[in-house]
């Protein structure tokens, strides 16, 4: 089971939190005072941190810069706070990603999978991992129930098929191409129309919400097409087992 400590000093959060992963089968311990984390993290190694930057005793850029070097994990930041400049400093310490607060935990779950899924590749060092280096081109994508037919321009949930516009197939395609990668507005509107993105249309919400529907996302509860505030769309790799 995958271990995760999680360096948070708001109760409610990380208790939040905390639930959340447990329901994934995460193994997860909390821990509120930023002068404990440094000791417990290195002899306990788990294979992922989640460190607030504004903590009690230590903050989390202080945590980091000591354990990094003694730490061969993930480190992801929670921060308030949207400032490049604490960005950049966490980047140079080691940090692997940032999230920002309000934490979406379901957000959270697919950036946590998607930076075990990189690591793992990372230390695959099988003889056909390291000699296999040419591209890998399918015309079919598969998520759990989920097949998209690139070539033949169709898309499978389950054993129906669903009936999709061309528009609402080509931003399916590049939502699923990007799986577990936040994409903005303006990349959508660019890849799809060749456009800027005004900041008015919401074209590209409604056809999202069209998606969703024919493919069972539930609007109010959406898993599967996550929207993200103030940043996108999230197409989640792992949610179309059922």
């Amino acid at each position: 089971m995958t271990k995760i400590t999680l360096v948070e000093d708001d109760n409610k959060l990380s208790s939040l939190v905390k639930t959340y992963l447990k329901k994934h089968n995460f193994e997860i311990e909390v821990i509120e005072d930023g002068s404990l984390a440094p000791q417990l993290i290195l002899s306990q190694q788990p294979d992922l941190i989640i460190l607030d930057l504004m903590l009690p005793g230590k903050d989390g850029l202080t945590i980091c810069r000591e354990i990094r070097p003694h730490y061969k994990g993930i480190i992801i930041f929670l921060t308030a706070s949207e400032d490049d400049m604490d960005h950049v400093a966490g980047v140079e310490l080691g940090a692997d990603d940032f999230i920002v607060k309000p934490i979406q935990p379901r957000v959270l779950l697919a950036r946590i999978r998607m930076l075990l899924r990189r690591q793992e590749d990372v230390n695959d060092t099988s003889p056909q991992a390291i000699t296999n280096t040419e591209p890998q081109l399918s015309q079919n994508l598969k998520f759990g129930k989920l097949s998209i037919y690139l070539s033949k321009r169709q898309v499978v949930l389950g054993e129906q098929q669903v009936t999709l516009t061309t528009s609402e197939f080509d931003l399916l395609a590049l939502l699923a191409n990007h799986a577990e990668m936040i994409l903005s507005r303006d990349f959508i509107y660019k890849t799809l129309r060749g456009i800027e993105y005004d900041g008015m249309d919401r074209g590209i919400d409604t056809k999202v919400a069209n998606l969703r529907k024919k493919l069972g996302d539930n609007a109010s509860m959406s898993t599967r097409i996550i929207t993200v505030r103030g940043q996108g769309y999230l197409f989640v790799p792992d949610s179309w087992d059922s």
